[in-house]
């Protein structure tokens, strides 16, 4: 019996999962937006200081905050990463890097609390409650993808507005909402390809 056979739902959701950059406006119903923060909350961490904090961003006005936030981190970003040689291509914000931040009826934006867990330890934690985030959206039919890029915008206002105390630290956002079109399974190299047994370099074979 092969693991996808004991739970042929969760390996399916994981196999078919994908980064959903456009995202229809429709509104999530509220039992659903529960439902995916009980999945982080289930997540381990360490010592089960439970160290994460949630921020659901439904407002319109502020989720184009994020969003215009996050399209001036871009920016800033390519320019930088290109020396005043930028493709084009490269600077379309929308197509590489708002993942719905505007559109999403949801944008949840995730915490670590200094106070439970020092901030140099809290991705052990905070990385695995995402994921399950992510994963709880898929199986709810719903788009989702995580993001760091509105955390960078340049004047550094995003914590402040959430609202955020000092001692909680943004770490990410995923926009959540139903998928604008539908997509294909992703195309995965093969584990054989990158997978070493014992030692880095000696093939994985059964």
């Amino acid at each position: 019996m092969s693991a996808s056979d004991r739970d042929p739902g969760f390996f399916e959701i994981v196999r078919s999962q994908r980064a959903h950059r456009a995202l229809l406006s429709d509104p999530i119903p509220e039992a659903w937006i529960e439902q995916i923060l009980e999945a982080g909350t289930h997540a381990p961490s360490a010592k089960n200081c439970q160290p994460w904090r949630f921020v659901v961003v439904q407002d319109a006005a502020l989720r184009k905050q994020i969003s215009d936030g996050a399209r001036a981190a871009w920016l800033a970003f390519a320019r930088d990463t290109t020396e005043d040689q930028t493709d084009p291509g490269f600077l379309d914000v929308d197509r590489w890097a708002m993942g719905g931040l505007a559109e999403a009826p949801v944008v949840l934006v995730l915490c670590g609390d200094t106070t439970v867990l020092p901030l140099d330890q809290m991705g052990s934690s905070i990385y695995p409650a995402a994921q399950n985030i992510l994963l709880a959206a898929a199986a709810l039919g719903l788009g989702s993808l995580m993001s760091s890029l509105p955390l960078y915008a340049p004047d550094g206002s995003f914590a402040k507005l959430l609202g955020l105390p000092e001692h909680v630290v943004p770490l990410a956002t995923l926009p959540i909402g139903f998928p604008a079109r539908k997509l294909g399974r992703p195309r995965r190299r093969p584990i054989a390809e990158i997978t070493s047994r014992d030692r880095y370099g000696v093939a994985w074979k059964r």
